[in-house]
């Protein structure tokens, strides 16, 4: 008989976490005299109830989770934090519609940064830190699920990061729990000197911590209507630009860097294969910025660097509306939407280990051809390549764009144009937030989209932060006969 009891205590815990998060909301605008206070205490309650009750009554009656369970909590627990994280934004003076609120609430905890909200300058304090909260605990959620259980699930070639046979487990400190706590810390430290830094470099207090949470988590959400583009500062734009590129990178790295291996970061393959990707995009949107439009030299790199890797991690903050510099600039923002960071870290999109991985068995392929009796071997990291582990990314990609496809064109059905269509899915699957065109674009919002799209859109976030395969496998026959 199948045990949901672990399910629900781990859901449980998740929500009493989040209910406890809700207080920090109320009391800031309790001390603000703002009457949403009334609104994030009673959502808070509610969650907290339910919540502790899951725990206590699956408390000490549970074992460990098997395969079949990991998978059904992956995503059950998204799922339930993100109806529970959308009260308050529902209730709030406000009056925003249920469908907008879960869609904020899961845009912010897979870290996507779509906002169906309007004139955030009309928000309330609490709200806005509620969705930087959102995205801060969503991005550390996505770390530990990367270390611990992605792995484990074998999903989309993750097991090359598998804990028991890698550098970055047991050697680093013995237990996994230890590691989730260690990377936390980091993770809080991050934040603390990313909003340290916004403050000297000229932000408001509350807006310097809003904004580093978002940050470092690669989520993307802002204060303003306008993002960055509304502080019109430099440093700001530097400062985030270093952070997104930050929170882009392993941080299992950083752990072991912080335990006496500080060059281990400058060796990982996939880092330097990010940087320098980042590098060659960037200079490719500063050169077609000279040539096609009037902006000078220092301008067009300051815009190239942070709008490229703003995207290029799935933050989806912007400084400008790139998608009017041309049509060469439509088509290459689209295809950035979809690399995304390293495996392991707070950023989105397919990962920069798969593009390796597809790379490298490209030449194996080609050295084969040119050498029929020699014998190649397919290699990442310096380690051989298992034949499970190419087999799972091929097919992570493939159903991956099968996914983008398909909600693509039932979004066209819905009544979306080509562009705004195929923007909305490929931004939604790999998690970035903006779109193209003129409704969902960099300087729009997706308030205006019917309510069908955007629950569909919200399946797409889950499906793309959660590597699509943990949620599709929910669907087949076969899992539940198990």
């Amino acid at each position: 008989m199948f045990d949901l009891r672990p399910i629900l205590l781990v859901v449980g815990i998740l929500q009493t976490t989040l209910g406890c998060a809700m207080l920090l909301p109320a009391v800031l605008d309790l001390a603000l005299n703002n009457d949403d206070w009334l609104v994030f205490t009673a959502s808070a309650a509610f969650t907290l109830f339910v919540g502790i009750s899951m725990s206590l009554v699956t408390w000490g009656r549970t074992t460990n989770l098997n395969v079949k369970q990991a998978f059904i909590l992956t995503t059950v627990s998204w799922l339930a934090l993100a109806a529970f994280a959308a009260l308050p934004i529902a209730l709030s003076e406000m009056d925003i519609a249920y469908t907008d609120a879960f869609f904020e609430a899961m845009s912010g905890l897979t870290t996507t940064g779509a906002t169906a909200i309007p004139n955030l300058y009309e928000a309330p304090p609490g709200l806005l830190l509620w969705r930087g909260l959102l995205q801060w605990l969503g991005g550390i959620g996505i770390i530990v699920m990367a270390i611990a259980v992605l792995p484990m699930l074998q999903i989309g070639g993750m097991q090359l990061f598998r804990m028991e046979s890698s550098d970055t487990s047991e050697k680093i400190l013995p237990r996994a729990t230890q590691i989730a706590g260690s990377i936390t810390a980091i993770y809080v430290s991050l934040t603390a000197i990313c909003a340290i830094s916004y403050y000297v470099a000229g932000m408001r207090l509350f807006d310097a911590v809003v904004h580093s949470m978002t940050t470092i988590a690669t989520g993307g959400f802002s204060n303003y209507d306008s993002s960055i583009k509304a502080f019109n500062n430099a440093n700001v734009e530097l400062i985030a630009s270093a952070f997104m590129v930050l929170g882009s990178l392993p941080f299992v790295l950083y752990l072991q860097a912080v335990r006496g291996s500080p060059f281990v970061i400058a060796r990982d393959s996939q880092v330097r294969f990010f940087l320098g990707l980042l590098i060659v995009l960037i200079v490719a949107a500063w050169v077609y910025q000279i040539q096609m439009t009037e902006t000078d030299l220092l301008s067009a790199a300051r815009l190239a660097t942070f709008n490229v890797i703003s995207i290029v991690t799935g933050t989806g903050y912007a400084t400008t509306g790139y998608d009017t510099w041309g049509p060469f600039a439509i088509v290459f923002f689209f295809c950035i939407m979809f690399i995304g960071g390293c495996a392991g870290s707070t950023s989105c999109g397919i990962k920069i280990f798969r593009f390796q991985v597809v790379l490298e068995m490209v030449r194996v392929y080609l050295r084969r051809m040119l050498y029929p009796h020699g014998v190649f071997a397919p290699r990442y990291n310096g380690r051989p390549l298992a034949d499970n582990v190419t087999a799972a990314v091929m097919s992570f990609l493939f159903l991956f764009f099968i996914c983008f496809v398909a909600i693509a064109l039932a979004l066209n059905l819905m009544g979306l144009d080509n562009l705004t269509a195929m923007s909305a899915s490929a931004s939604a699957m790999a998690n970035v937030g903006p779109g193209l065109g003129t409704e969902i674009g960099p300087e729009g919002n997706y308030a205006g989209l019917v309510a069908q799209a955007k629950w569909l859109l919200c399946f797409a976030m889950l499906l793309g932060r959660l590597e699509v395969f943990t949620v599709l496998v929910l669907f087949s026959p076969l899992f539940w006969r198990q």
